[in-house]
């Protein structure tokens, strides 16, 4: 993949939009070519009146044109810049498909940041959002929402639901602890890949 850090001169000037908007789907369709099978981003080969000099747009189709956009930041989702903003890949693929730009979280269903294949993209809300997460490194019983209790010196269950942490009990086993866990998630409607390592 290919960071665009440098040489992106702005490919929707005629819309004159600050550096706080967002492109309209319509302009990044023109900007970019999206494969909703394999998630992948292209840059489009861009007309020579967008550029500034005949240079400008030899040496950016040279660098760009036509090849996969985007890099992998640090937490893992991939960023492309345009008009000088680091967007997510996957906000961009949605707006590309749906034709809108996302108003609430896109979701990666198998929780892979990188994968923006438009079968692996839902729309959700914050609490929805939570609902499909992976075991954080931090768990050290490898069940998502067991631990264990010192000061009982038993298994404890938990689980946070919109932002509030509900005790489910403690048990002598970290297997009753577990099906209390999972028994949980069924019935407040978490997804089946929630709690993935």
């Amino acid at each position: 993949m290919h960071s665009t850090a440098a040489l992106i001169i702005s490919a929707w000037k005629d819309t004159q939009m600050s550096k706080h908007d967002l492109p309209d789907p319509k302009t990044l369709r023109k900007l970019l070519r999206y494969e909703p099978d394999t998630g992948n981003l292209f840059w489009r080969h861009r007309d020579a009146s967008l550029f500034k000099t005949e240079r400008d747009c030899k040496r950016w189709h040279n660098r760009y044109g036509g090849k996969q956009a985007g890099c992998i930041n640090g937490r893992g989702y991939i960023v492309i810049r345009l008009s000088g903003r680091g967007l997510r890949a996957h906000r961009i693929a949605w707006a590309i498909h749906h034709g809108r730009w996302p108003t609430d979280q896109i979701d990666h269903v198998n929780g892979d940041r990188a994968d923006n294949r438009i079968e692996n993209l839902r729309e959700v809300t914050i609490q929805e959002n939570q609902k499909n997460k992976k075991t954080p490194c931090t768990n050290t019983s490898g069940v998502m929402g067991v631990r264990w209790d010192k000061q009982r010196a038993k298994w404890r269950a938990l689980i946070k639901v919109d932002g509030k942490a509900q005790h489910l009990g403690c048990f002598d086993s970290i297997e009753d602890a577990a099906a209390a866990r999972a028994k949980a998630e069924v019935e407040h409607d978490f997804h089946e890949n929630h709690g993935r390592t």
